[in-house]
């Protein structure tokens, strides 16, 4: 048993691409060290992973995963039980098959998706029951309406439908006294008196007894398939409140599901953005758009949420990018959160609601980071974690500003005669700068007019 679990140890930390410390004791029993620049020994692998990390370890070495090298390993499992010694072929065809049952089951046991799958499973059987049910209900209701095709009409449900059947297997014993067994079936008065008034004046043909009991056998297997139904989808809204918990709040359990299952599981699905949650569903009609260079969907499998049939036709694809974000955020939560929660869904959905109350009238929405906070508020007061201590500092604060107010208020007299002063200097000092600019003009003007009589002197003494 030690030998195996040790196997599938290796094996395991092979497929990860982790280097054992068996393998690498073996790789430094069996490959000689070389040190020199110009012949170094080559180790072929067959998964680059696991080669990166024997490279990583081993410098010196020239791992490669390329050339002979799948051939060279192709004629060592074809000749392994040769090349060691006391084993033989059969003995090396069981080892590997109890290997590979060890390992499977392993993957299996530690799946991170395990909860997911019947998430995926039970919203897929969901579909499929109600495409079902919905034919199995128009082949019953075309087959008693060569009977009594006016029940019909009346009747649109098709559970109702199916269960009226079991109680009126024939128009004719439809009486007075049926009245209190088809009220409790259709939950209506006026409809019960409906049906036995036009039992009496149907223009349907009579019928034989054993096509009536036909008749009733399938109307039997409709009623089981609808109450089975049921219990489905409340085994679905368990584990949606176990699994995802917050997603299921903000759009529902059938939603939520569908894009868990489309996704392939919570994990994907939360690794998505949230402009691919907006389209997930809709593929098809995104790669039209894109080879005709129309217009792309604005919603896909979203479309069912509650939310998008509210809004108006031009704010459906506002709230619908709106919803995929916060549906991208509730999926994350749900997939990484330690606990589960569905407080962070609650909000969630209160901001879609306060969003399409400002589409419609204008109210501002709160902040998203103010959400968030109440959020994380709330989650640890449920989970009972002390609250932090920078909020009791703050209400310190807000006692201690009353006394705070007059220092503050003398402060800022004080900067105020400060700026005074200082605005008082400069005017000073503009004042200084203009006077020295005019007295320059003033002396650069004087200048010029010394100087002219002198020239007159001159020119006058050349004339005498």
């Amino acid at each position: 048993s030690s030998d195996l679990a040790n196997a599938l140890e290796n094996m395991t930390s092979i497929s990860e691409g982790i280097l054992h410390d068996d393998l690498e004791n073996f790789l430094e029993a069996n490959i000689p060290r070389i040190c020199t620049r110009k012949s170094k020994s080559t180790v072929g692998v067959a998964d680059t992973r696991l080669g990166a990390a024997i490279q990583e370890k081993f410098t010196q070495w020239i791992v490669t995963a390329t050339g002979v090298v799948p051939e060279l390993l192709r004629g060592i499992r074809l000749h392994f039980h040769k090349l060691v010694q006391g084993l033989g072929r059969s003995a090396a065809g069981k080892a590997q098959l109890g290997l590979g049952h060890s390992y499977s089951r392993a993957k299996v046991k530690f799946n991170v998706h395990r909860i997911d799958n019947m998430i995926i499973q039970s919203i897929a059987l969901l579909d499929q029951l109600d495409k079902d049910i919905n034919t199995f209900s128009m082949r019953i209701k075309e087959w008693y309406s060569y009977h009594f095709p006016e029940l019909m009409k009346i009747v649109g449900d098709n559970h109702t439908y199916a269960r009226l059947l079991l109680c009126i297997p024939s128009r004719k014993e439809l009486t007075s006294d049926k009245l209190d067994e088809l009220e409790a079936v259709v939950s209506d008065s006026d409809k019960a008196k409906a049906i036995i008034e036009a039992g009496r004046t149907s223009m349907g043909m009579d019928i034989a007894p054993l096509d009536l009991i036909n008749i009733q056998h399938f109307a039997k297997r409709v009623v089981s398939l609808v109450e089975y139904r049921q219990g489905l989808q409340e085994y679905l809204h368990k584990k949606m409140t176990s699994v995802a918990p917050n997603l299921s709040t903000l759009i529902g359990d059938q939603v939520g599901a569908r894009l868990i299952s489309h996704a392939g599981s919570l994990t994907n699905l939360a690794k998505y953005p949230a402009s691919t949650v907006q389209i997930l569903g809709a593929e098809k009609a995104l790669f039209r758009a894109l080879k005709t260079r129309g217009n792309t969907p604005k919603y896909g499998l979203i479309y069912h949420s509650s939310f998008i049939g509210r809004a108006s036709s031009k704010n459906k694809g506002r709230i619908s990018r709106y919803l995929a974000n916060k549906c991208s955020i509730a999926s994350r939560v749900d997939c990484f959160a330690e606990s589960q929660t569905h407080i962070f869904g609650e909000k969630l959905r209160e901001q879609v609601e306060e969003r399409l109350d400002f589409y419609e009238s204008g109210k501002t929405p709160r902040k998203n980071i103010d959400v968030m906070k109440e959020a994380v508020a709330a989650v640890a007061v449920a989970s009972g974690e002390p609250t932090p201590k920078k909020k009791k500092g703050k209400k310190r604060k807000a006692t201690e500003t009353e006394e705070e107010t007059a220092d503050d208020g003398e402060a800022e007299l004080k900067k105020k005669k400060s700026d005074d002063d200082v605005d008082g200097d400069k005017k000073k000092k503009k004042r200084k700068k203009r006077e020295s600019a005019v007295e320059e003009e003033e002396a650069q003007v004087e200048l010029p007019a010394t100087k002219t009589p002198k020239k007159k002197k001159k020119k006058s003494a050349a004339e005498d």
